[in-house]
């Protein structure tokens, strides 16, 4: 299992970026730098989606917007279950049951 390294700072990322574009391969740059050579190039990679070059994946914006968007999603989510047991609760207290809507 691989060991589980705290993330680099993104100013990190960029001077092994610009080299690899400069021509040194990844396995050269892993033995200067402590990154491991398939990180580089996963580096590399979502530097060049973020600067328009691959378009295979998400931009680090997208992906920022995702996880944003999927943290609301759970959020609204929770909020939608317990409005629907406190209304549960509220019409077994009140011996009234409420009416569903019709969607129109």
């Amino acid at each position: 299992m691989p060991r589980s390294h705290a993330p680099y700072p993104e100013e990190f990322h960029q001077q092994p970026i610009d080299l690899v574009r400069a021509g040194r391969a990844p396995e050269e740059l892993a033995h200067e730098f402590e990154p491991s050579a398939e990180s580089i190039r996963n580096w590399v990679k979502q530097a060049n989606r973020d600067g328009g070059r691959r378009h295979d994946g998400l931009t680090s914006a997208e992906r920022e917007e995702l996880t944003r968007l999927r943290r609301e999603f759970r959020q609204l989510k929770q909020e939608r279950e317990m409005l629907s047991m406190a209304a549960a609760r509220f019409a077994q207290e009140t011996g009234t049951i409420p009416k569903k809507s019709s969607g129109s």
